[in-house]
């Protein structure tokens, strides 16, 4: 992403924390460029595909704002949920976006009209931490505090698969590999579990693969790059791992310490060679992977940040 053919607002990045407020970077000099006041914290953060809006899960509410303008007030506000929104993602072509909340459920709204399309309640109505949506677009994968990671399949409008690595133990996080080859989850143990994937016909069928026990705290995210060849995890331990997911090796490759507290958050550059994180030490970094180090810090935050958003690919 630092390459110098990267013309600056071609890039988006953003971070939220505990100090109700938003702020967007310039990611190479790292000079805040606009700060947004918002009601409540922020849980996560999402920029949709073609860069103009950024999502922000509150509690309960998700807002909508326009990345482009100065104005600080959200264009659209979406309701249903009923305690935290633990998670946002948009699909691939911007109409539609998926969130997770505490108050168990899973819920689908089209960006241009409010109110809820589509609504998952898993058994149990477990707080569910995480959703993404399979690089397909036709399917959700799910993960919440019972221990169990779900995948969802919209044609068919239900569960199709419940995968459960570690009973009682809470799922913190799912990823998956941009070809939809492989999954990863990473829960409270600090263990993350791979599965390598199967299509056969319409059906998804789950190989186990691994389970690595990759940091004595909590995982707190895994995010694989876009690239496929990283795996990326998130700790309480204070520190970000970075494992070799080619070729299913799952081999630590670097540890990136710095942080002095919690990791809640990281995203990869759309070129997989560096990273953002936040932290609970009120600081975002920027890192270049293959060396190991940070190459900026931005500073402003007050309180711990809990989520970071990079969109750094070019739309045309």
């Amino acid at each position: 992403m630092p390459a110098e053919q990267t013309h600056i607002t071609d890039v988006v990045l953003a971070t939220a924390g505990y100090d109700h407020t938003i702020r967007f970077w310039e990611a190479l000099s790292g000079a805040c460029l606009r700060t947004i006041q918002v009601p409540d914290s922020v849980n996560q953060l999402a920029i949709s595909p073609d860069k103009r809006i950024l999502a922000a899960a509150g509690n309960p509410l998700i807002r909508m704002y326009d990345v482009q303008s100065t104005n600080s007030n959200p264009v659209t506000t979406f309701e249903g949920h009923t305690k935290n929104v633990t998670s946002i993602a948009f699909q691939s072509a911007g109409r539609w976006f998926v969130t997770a909340s505490e108050d168990g459920t899973i819920k689908i709204f089209d960006v241009r009209t409010p109110g809820i399309q589509r609504d998952y309640t898993p058994e149990g109505k477990s707080p569910i931490n995480c959703v993404i949506i399979h690089p397909n677009q036709g399917e959700l994968i799910s993960c919440d505090n019972n221990g169990s990671i779900r995948v969802w399949d919209l044609g068919e409008n239900s569960c199709t698969h419940e995968l459960l690595p570690d009973e009682d133990t809470p799922v913190r996080s799912v990823t998956m590999a941009s070809d939809g080859s492989l999954l990863v989850a990473a829960n409270n143990k600090g263990n993350y579990y791979a599965w390598k994937t199967k299509t056969s016909g319409d059906m998804t069928d789950f190989e186990p693969l691994t389970r690595v026990n990759a940091h004595s705290k909590y995982i707190t995210k895994c995010v694989l790059s876009p690239d496929n060849k990283l795996l990326a995890t998130c700790s309480a331990d204070h520190t970000v791992k970075i494992w070799d997911a080619s070729k299913q090796r799952f081999t630590l490759e670097k540890t990136l310490t710095g942080h002095q507290r919690w990791v809640w958050d990281c995203a990869f550059s759309a070129d997989s060679a560096y990273l953002v994180t936040g932290s609970s030490d009120h600081t975002s970094r920027l890192w270049d992977i293959a060396a190991g180090e940070t190459i900026r810090h931005y500073n402003g935050h007050q309180k711990a940040v809990v989520a970071v958003a990079l969109h750094d690919v070019s739309v045309i």
